[in-house]
């Protein structure tokens, strides 16, 4: 391997993913990010922004390695579908690539369902307000966790419990019955194809959006589902990602993730974490740094839980968007997954 392969190998899926796209040019990038999702099209133009001091070195590595991975394939197209579960399944593991898959090769096929990620969550909550909670359920589901917990803020408060119950407890969803809804959503956004069939739901992804739900509004909405199913909640609580659980993530991941976060966030975020995990975050800065973060967290005035806990939630998206470009792995609840 040359000295410019390796230091291209170096730096995370997503930033050689930037470097690609610059070395195409604007029209190229742009006809690539027309057929990503919403989630992928930001943190591409995120990791793109936060490029610098790109060397001719480093990009022709990675033109390099994009030429190689190309080289290799043949009969392109020809059963990507296993391709795409074998891949995702071998690099997420089952639990993790499931709802990806579906998402991915569900997506590939609709177009009312896909639109919706294109919308501010208050519309989406319009659109779908009326709606039976197993119908709304479906379409959380298929969002993206962090826009899914935007939606239900939006929802009915006496509907929020009932509806993330729903998520948790989907096993599946008939190929007919999915195309029926896609169809509905498709008339109301324009657009006609069929979809197939879907696994979307579960614990796991009612737990994703519990987890990016304002703090009050997921106390709430779990002690509801407490009362309705002690079981479904206790399973909720165990597969949810806090921001204490940051203490199971390696001084890498740390380091990787104190780089993307702001010296303001984590002095926010830190005034409602106990003290282990100050202690791991101390230990992950230079000692200057470290210094100067405790000095400021002893100065500073009192603030609102609220301010807290919303600092402490970006830094669990920053997180779990890291851990989705496998530049960190994330712990806690859900075992040593990536998620």
């Amino acid at each position: 391997m040359t000295d410019e392969n390796a230091q291209a190998l170096d730096i995370g899926g997503l930033e050689r993913t930037a470097i690609l796209l610059l070395a195409l040019g604007e029209q190229d990038a742009a006809e690539i990010l027309r057929h990503m999702g919403p989630k992928e099209v930001q943190d591409i133009s995120m990791a793109i922004a936060g490029l610098s001091k790109v060397t001719t070195d480093m990009m022709e590595a990675v033109l390099s390695q994009f030429l190689e991975a190309i080289e290799k394939e043949t009969s392109l197209g020809l059963g990507a579908d296993d391709y795409i579960r074998r891949m995702l399944t071998n690099a997420l593991g089952e639990d993790k690539a499931a709802g990806m898959i579906d998402r991915i090769l569900l997506g590939r096929d609709s177009k009312g369902l896909e639109q919706l990620k294109w919308l501010e969550p208050r519309a989406i909550a319009e659109l779908i307000r009326l709606e039976h909670p197993q119908i709304i359920a479906i379409v959380l589901s298929f969002l993206e966790p962090d826009q899914a917990a935007a939606v239900i803020g939006e929802l009915p408060e006496n509907t929020r419990a009932n509806i993330l119950m729903r998520v948790a407890t989907l096993e599946g969803i008939q190929p007919n019955a999915l195309a029926e809804l896609d169809q509905i959503l498709e008339k109301q956004l324009t657009g006609n194809q069929n979809v197939s069939s879907s696994t979307l739901g579960g614990v796991k992804p009612a737990a994703n959006i519990l987890n990016l739900l304002d703090g009050s509004i997921a106390t709430q909405v779990l002690e509801q589902i407490t009362e309705a199913d002690e079981e479904l909640s206790q399973e909720l609580q165990d597969n949810m990602f806090v921001f204490e659980n940051l203490l199971d993530v390696d001084d890498r991941g740390i380091q990787t993730l104190l780089r993307e976060v702001s010296s303001e966030q984590l002095l926010l975020a830190l005034r409602g974490a106990d003290e282990a995990l100050k202690e791991k975050i101390f230990r992950n800065m230079s000692s200057r740094a470290a210094e100067m973060l405790r000095d400021d967290l002893e100065a500073a005035p009192p603030v609102k839980l609220s301010d807290v806990e919303a600092a402490q939630k970006e830094i669990l998206g920053i997180a779990r968007r890291l851990a989705d470009a496998g530049e960190i792995m994330l712990g806690g609840g859900g075992g040593d997954e990536f998620v």
